[in-house]
């Protein structure tokens, strides 16, 4: 198949790689306002160079990839949309949760199916450990701890254009929890502080932050997210029930040091960005997107799923902003 990247930044390019490895594409078109980012791409991965996004969406794709900055998200799932072509689209689903809302009532009744971009779950451990919930190995759940943790926080640009850690990164968190429980998000409690990078304060954000989440069945999640952990990227969820305990992502590449005599564990050398960390998973996300393209199978992660993921953050920035608790009712109303 054929399919179109829009945006060739650093997640751009990373997809165009991933997508040019694949047995099911045979031609990559892309555009990119910068002229040498798309020239680049068309070097590196043999692609056909557009000038436009509307000379793309005429090129004869099959589906499009949207990896273009965040404000342009909604127009280009919509013009995919009417165009007829599948979209794979990097979340958020548009900057604010309104107009994800408004892309979200545009687009129903449309028998064209989009993905948004949620890595995680087509990590091998995150799908092992959602098979393990639903089977009830488990036992009845009461605890999950979730956990990203950047090695460095991102440019000072981009965190005043963020919409703040919550919205940018504890999402993965609040999608990821949503995909392996079943269950939905009732209440939060957030809390933040700034012990790092100045201009993350002056943005009106927090450097560090953790997220108390009920759920509807009464399970305790509980969120950890920072913009600084210099020992490497970690990322990790542990789900425990009555009857058994898992984790994901204690293995050899985790960033964390022991200081229990004589355990060498982990061993080997830490994960450092989320594209070492996800390597596979990117693979596996795009792989299902071209099976979505050829009608195999259903989006993966639909624009709802993107939505109730934003609603938790919205929830969380409130709560973090009012040190209060926050229902999603109280924000989805709002």
């Amino acid at each position: 198949m054929r399919i179109g990247i829009l945006g060739l930044g650093r997640i751009g390019a990373f997809h165009a790689e991933t997508l040019s490895g694949l047995d099911a594409v045979d031609s990559l078109v892309v555009t990119d306002p910068f002229a040498d980012a798309a020239k680049a791409a068309a070097e590196r991965f043999g692609a056909e160079v557009v000038d436009s996004p509307e000379a793309l969406l005429a090129a004869g794709v099959d589906g499009i990839v949207v990896a273009a900055a965040t404000d342009a998200h909604p127009a280009l799932i919509l013009a995919g949309v009417e165009a007829g072509i599948p979209v794979f689209c990097e979340k958020p689903v548009a900057k604010t949760m309104s107009e994800g809302v408004q892309v979200l009532k545009a687009v129903q009744g449309k028998d064209v199916p989009i993905q948004i971009g949620y890595n995680r779950r087509f990590d091998t451990g995150f799908v092992n450990a959602r098979a393990a919930v639903q089977s009830g190995e488990l036992g009845k759940l009461h605890t999950v701890r979730s956990t990203t943790l950047d090695p460095a926080p991102p440019p000072a640009a981009y965190v005043a254009a963020s919409g703040g850690i919550f919205r940018d990164c504890s999402v993965h968190d609040f999608d990821i929890i949503r995909w392996v429980t079943g269950r939905e998000v009732t209440e939060v409690y957030a809390v933040g502080g700034n012990k790092g990078a100045d201009y993350i304060k002056e943005a009106g954000d927090a450097d560090t932050t953790g997220a108390i989440l009920t759920l509807d069945d009464g399970t305790i999640a509980v969120i950890s997210n920072s913009r600084h952990n210099a020992r490497g990227y970690d990322v990790r969820m542990e789900i425990h029930g009555f009857e058994d305990s898992i984790a994901v992502g204690l293995e050899d590449k985790l960033p964390l040091r022991s200081v229990e005599p004589g355990v060498t564990f982990p061993s080997g050398t830490p994960h450092d960005f989320f594209m070492d960390r996800f390597t596979e998973a990117y693979r596996a996300e795009l792989t299902a997107f071209t099976e979505v393209v050829s009608g195999t199978r259903p989006s993966p992660c639909t624009i709802e799923d993107a939505l109730e993921a934003g609603w938790i953050a919205e929830a969380c920035t409130l709560s973090l902003h009012e040190h209060r608790p926050v229902t999603i009712e109280e924000v989805r109303q709002g």
